[in-house]
């Protein structure tokens, strides 16, 4: 069962991860695997996904509250940060 906020979406915001495009998901994957290896070049790894939430973002293949939500879990980026 989910539980739902006052906008009706869900709370658990995990739906907002399904079907991404395969280079962002490519991209998110190889982020959490050099931060679990503590690779030093994390930051590199960043920048792909942050490349990547733009490009699926203007070609239209993710929506607005995808894009702030991937950059903030996986960026720490604040809503509206980044616009």
């Amino acid at each position: 069962m989910y539980n739902y906020g006052k906008d009706g979406k869900p709370l658990n915001k995990d739906y907002l991860e399904v079907d991404l495009p395969k280079f962002l998901q490519n991209d998110i994957d190889a982020l959490i695997e050099g931060q679990r290896k503590q690779v030093l070049y994390v930051d590199c790894l960043k920048d792909e996904v942050y490349g990547s939430i733009n490009a699926a973002y203007y070609d239209g293949t993710i929506t607005e509250e995808q894009l702030i939500y991937l950059r903030k879990k996986y960026l720490g980026f604040e809503p509206g940060e980044g616009l």
